[in-house]
């Protein structure tokens, strides 16, 4: 089975780039700007009728939560008109595509974890600029597979983790938010659950079953998490405890962005796993596994 992946500069592409190659049932190139720019369609034609994918899995998008505030023009033509661009090529081809969101298609004011059939109302541009994303998915391709996931972390790139080991590191005082919550997601995990996903929504395609096409939540596993305690777990499985003792507790007001940010980005994932079998274990687990590599020599 050919899997094309949009984009390959991000945490989930990168975790692809690395996990495809053990994966014997898969064969995966993932291609980023300019061979395949998601808002250009000549790109999006050539990529397809070279590559010839079974499944596409669209990880491209513009995931600058703040800058979006500043240019929503740009957060949409790259989450919105680019996934529709990409999801229409793949309809014109009858391939179903795998589309990554976000929890921020809500407004973070719920007391508990999202479903899938709560309301959607996106608290920033990035929110809006990736609901309209979905719709769009929705409108162009009917196969399709929207994966909405919350507060990624990796060895790749930069995200939560790596910012608190590096200030750890070097000593520095280390301010966390303690009103906002999540569902810590390890990028790895991710990345190879969406594989079983595509090789199961293959053989959809293949027999004409409809019933998996559809939206889902996917995180890893245990409760929901302030990101002041997430950080309090890095500092604990890190070894460090002159940093956890210089951990400091904020609330959202002490840390104003550009962006808003949602007071709860928890997601339940209930509904994935029941459809498609597969649980992502528990974030801590997933910690341990990424901070032990992030303590190796590079």
């Amino acid at each position: 089975m050919r899997l094309l992946i949009a984009g390959w500069q991000g945490q989930i592409a990168r975790a692809f780039v690395e996990i495809a190659p053990a994966r014997k049932e898969v064969s995966a190139c993932a291609l980023g700007r300019p061979a395949l720019d998601i808002c250009e369609v000549r790109t999006i034609e050539r990529a397809l009728s070279e590559n010839r994918p079974d499944i596409i899995i669209n990880t491209a998008g513009y995931t600058a939560v703040d800058e979006a505030e500043n240019d929503p023009l740009r957060a949409l033509a790259m989450n919105r008109d680019g996934a529709r661009l990409l999801a229409m090529a793949a309809a014109e081809r009858r391939v179903p595509i795998i589309h990554l969101s976000t929890v921020n298609v809500f407004d973070g004011a719920k007391t508990s974890p999202y479903v899938e059939d709560d309301q959607t109302a996106p608290a920033n541009h990035y929110g809006v600029s990736k609901l309209q994303g979905e719709a769009a998915v929705r409108d162009v391709n009917p196969r399709h597979v929207i994966l909405r996931t919350s507060w990624l972390f990796s060895p790749f790139g930069s995200n939560f983790v790596k910012t608190i080991l590096s200030n750890a590191r070097a000593g520095n005082p280390i301010r966390v938010v303690t009103d906002q919550i999540g569902s810590p997601t390890y990028a790895p995990d991710l990345a190879s659950a969406i594989i079983d996903v595509a090789v199961r929504a293959h053989q959809a395609q293949i027999d004409g079953d409809d019933r998996l096409w559809g939206t889902y939540h996917i995180a890893n596993g245990g409760e929901a998490v302030s990101w002041h305690d997430f950080a309090q777990e890095i500092c604990k499985a890190a070894n460090a405890p002159s940093a956890l003792a210089a951990l400091a507790p904020i609330t959202t007001a002490d840390y104003p962005t550009r962006a808003p940010r949602l007071r709860n980005a928890a997601l339940d994932t209930s509904r994935f796993s029941e459809t498609w079998g597969i649980d992502l274990r528990d974030w801590r687990q997933a910690l341990d596994v990424c901070l032990a590599r992030l303590s190796k020599p590079s």
